[in-house]
């Protein structure tokens, strides 16, 4: 087949748009640099009125809202793509579970994500000498807290200084306050000794520039703000790197095969598949900066092999693809009887997501699994649609009576019970182990002809010891807040409750960092360690994930290798 080759030479070659593509971009393209943007999906705008699907109303879906294939968080919410996409599979080893969710779109998944945008601590780049699991970090908290810093003034994020030592303070914009329901939740936890916060959120509650608005609280922040209010890499990131001095060339709907590289092993660019035309071409770059989300660039880089490179581009230690592992997921809901027949002539939508959270606080020395999880509460009166704010099963059962129906009755219903669940979830960290992996299927590709990703995952004792104690600080929390709970509490043959694998979409580590290149895949500035002028700029480098979102440190991980990237080329050492 011919491959159509682009005569342009780019500075730096950018694969993804997510969040640590759009820093990469912003960042070189702010120092000067010629740079093309590779991203699998359309392009995005949502200001768009064509693709916007904030302040849509229910009906104005045939499914009322409800979730699609392609939107498995409903029918408006701004990502495309999920964890089954036609035509572009994955398979799975040993009979494991791994859900893999994909966002092929300008900006990835930073256009529905919570923004949840927490720092590591510095307990966070170290825990092995804390509890002996895992490996430290090559670098540590003062390595990356100038960038954080950067990160909170450029992008925005509200919240609060509270002086805590693995939750480190930053640059905060006012927070809003809370709603009814987390009041309730502020009594309950406080009841059990729980701490409880102000979150720290990456959406706007006060103008930093000209070029985004402020938000007005309509708490839809998942179908991605058309007046950018709150974080997504295409709005806050790409446009404006658009604007600067350098020169961006975005390439939509573009599905990268491999890094090329030349006889001596080093990278010249990239082939990717046009989905358009379905024809394949060439690019050419000085740099190629890999950021298509922790999975995607393993695979890439399994795939781009040669003879310099038979194992796959940067894996002469064939540790591409190890020690993948997502954040713990569980969670719990009640009813709560003071909150029912609630007036609805007031807004309380307030931001997409939670007012307030509660981080770790736990002393894990005395606990029989060794890292933490926070709290996150979810409930109140956002606009409904199909199947919103309770399960008639799970009520029916309750009250041993028929709840719902049609007409006067379900709406009599509706309106007696809108707002009366309060949920929590739990987000936590696991312990990266080597036999946690993705590798290339041997048999099996997708419709470009792209050999897919085969997964192992287990969970361990560890992470179900931490959910369980999940559990039980649920049923503790929602009780104190008068609560009723629903469903029934996970035991161990549900391994107490924990989402899949995947499910959390926070995997990182398939392409470690570490000072030593027989066990780790880039040096501590994300440069691989057999190729010098690749880089890799998503979570994939990550030696662990900590508690937290892991986006703020993607953002920060990525201007800090982007600084490098500028020097090193100004040095003409890459």
């Amino acid at each position: 087949m011919q491959i159509i080759e682009n005569s342009t030479v780019y500075d730096a070659i950018i694969v993804g748009s997510g969040a640590g593509g759009g820093m990469a971009t912003k960042v070189l393209a702010d120092a000067g640099l010629k740079v093309a943007v590779v991203e699998a999906g359309p392009f995005f705008d949502p200001a768009d009125q064509e693709q916007r699907t904030q302040l849509r109303w229910p009906w104005e879906s045939e499914r009322r809202g409800a979730s699609t294939r392609y939107r498995p968080f409903g029918d408006f919410d701004a990502a495309y793509g999920g964890w089954d996409i036609e035509g572009e599979p994955y398979t799975h080893k040993d009979g494991t579970k791994f859900d893999w969710f994909r966002s092929h779109m300008l900006g990835g998944r930073t256009n529905h994500w919570g923004r949840i945008s927490l720092r590591f601590g510095p307990v966070d780049f170290k825990h092995k000498d804390v509890d002996g699991y895992g490996d430290n970090w090559p670098i540590g908290y003062d390595d990356v807290k100038p960038y954080y810093d950067q990160v909170d003034k450029l992008i925005g994020v509200f919240g609060t200084n509270e002086g805590l030592p693995n939750d480190p303070d930053g640059f905060f914009l006012p927070p809003p306050k809370p709603r009814l329901h987390e009041l309730f939740y502020i009594k309950g936890a406080r009841k059990t000794g729980i701490p409880v916060y102000p979150s720290r959120m990456s959406m706007l509650t006060k103008r930093i520039n000209q070029e985004r608005g402020v938000c007005f609280y309509c708490g839809q922040c998942a179908r991605a703000c058309q007046v950018y209010a709150d974080f997504s890499s295409g709005t806050c990131l790409i446009f404006p790197a658009q604007k600067s001095r350098g020169q961006v060339d975005l390439f939509v709907n573009c599905v990268v095969r491999e890094v090329t590289t030349d006889q001596e092993g080093r990278a010249t660019g990239v082939s990717y598949i046009n989905k358009e035309d379905r024809k394949e071409y060439k690019l050419k770059g000085k740099v190629v900066v890999l950021g298509a989300s922790a999975c995607s660039t393993a695979r890439i880089l399994m795939n781009s092999k040669s003879s310099q490179h038979p194992n796959g581009l940067g894996n002469s230690s064939d540790h591409v693809g190890k020690y993948l592992h997502d954040s713990t997921g569980a969670d719990r809901a009640a009813f709560i009887p003071d909150l029912m027949n609630r007036k609805v002539s007031y807004n309380e939508d307030g931001v997409g997501g939670m007012h307030v959270y509660s981080p770790w606080w736990g002393d894990n020395s005395k606990l029989d699994f060794p890292r933490g999880y926070h709290l996150e509460i979810w409930g109140g009166m956002g606009m409904p649609n199909y199947g919103f704010g309770f399960n008639v099963n799970d009520f029916n059962k309750f009250f041993g009576t028929k709840v719902g129906g049609y007409g006067d009755i379900l709406r009599s219903d509706a309106k007696k019970y809108y707002g009366a669940v309060v949920g929590v979830s739990a987000r936590g960290e696991s312990i990266a182990r080597k036999d946690n992996y993705c590798e290339i299927d041997p048999s099996v590709v997708d419709e470009w002809g792209i050999p897919v990703l085969r997964f192992h995952y287990k969970w361990s004792d560890l992470e179900r010891n931490q959910a369980r104690h999940a559990h039980d600080t649920f049923e503790e929390i929602l009780t104190n807040m008068g609560g009723e709970l629903l469903g029934e509490k996970p035991g161990k043959e549900r391994d107490y409750g924990l989402h899949t694998p995947g499910r959390i979409i926070h995997e990182v580590g398939t392409t470690r960092m570490g000072d030593d290149p027989k066990t780790s895949v880039t040096n501590k500035f994300q440069q691989l360690h057999d190729v010098d002028n690749v880089f890799i700029v998503d979570a994939g480098p990550f030696v662990s994930q900590a508690d937290k979102n892991c986006t703020w440190t993607i953002l920060a991980l990525s201007w800090r290798t982007s600084d490098y990237i500028v020097d090193q080329l100004k040095k003409q050492n890459i």
